[in-house]
């Protein structure tokens, strides 16, 4: 006797879509089909970020390429895992949208961030995360006095994401040298569940 025939997991086509309607139409459609979904999506942001969104919420991941981008199948693992934004509940997060700090000359702003960027390695608290958004994606690219400053920050526990939507739009995201790339609905998860948010 033969077992049950398994039903085909539904697709959906995010090809084409900017940060972060993937993940948007990736969650909505995966609390619809909770056994499991077919993703269709560009290289790059959209395959990491819908990629990331879906091993954070327990399933696992299977990538290929096919002739017109990448097909991810999201299948649960039976690890689920809380939401990261509900996991960092209470956590102090530093929202840097520009590189350089304050309303000044450009030359003494942009001294300024790169001071601060460095004394946050010898604060007696540091931030649980940071969030570069706009021109502060540019604090964590090849080239930036601050990038090895970042980069120890990272390796004592702080964790550096950078909008990816910011990264293209300055055609810098091959050259993120600290950090990770993050998305808008991410970013959006993470102030939200914030105890604290410190915006420079």
């Amino acid at each position: 006797m033969s077992g049950r025939r398994r039903c085909p997991l539904k697709t959906i086509d995010c090809r084409g879509l900017s940060c972060p309607e993937p993940v948007i139409r990736t969650k909505r459609e995966l609390e619809q089909s909770p056994e499991g979904l077919r993703v269709l999506l560009d290289d790059g942001a959209p395959r990491e970020n819908v990629g990331r969104f879906a091993r954070n919420r327990g399933f696992g991941v299977t990538e290929a390429a096919d002739g017109f981008g990448w097909v991810l199948v999201l299948t649960p693992a039976g690890t689920a895992t809380a939401p990261a934004a509900a996991v960092q509940s209470g956590e102090r997060v530093l929202l840097i949208t520009a590189d350089q700090m304050g309303a000044g000359p450009e030359e003494l702003g942009r001294l300024l961030m790169r001071s601060f960027i460095h004394a946050l390695l010898e604060t007696p608290r540091q931030p649980d995360r940071i969030l570069l958004l706009n021109s502060g994606v540019l604090l964590a690219v090849e080239g930036a006095e601050t990038v090895e400053a970042l980069r120890k920050l990272g390796e004592q526990g702080v964790e550096i994401f950078a909008c990816g939507l910011c990264l293209d739009y300055f055609g810098k995201k091959e050259q993120l040298a600290a950090g990770s790339v993050t998305n808008m609905f991410s970013t959006a998860e993470t102030l939200l569940a914030a105890s604290s948010v410190i915006r420079l």
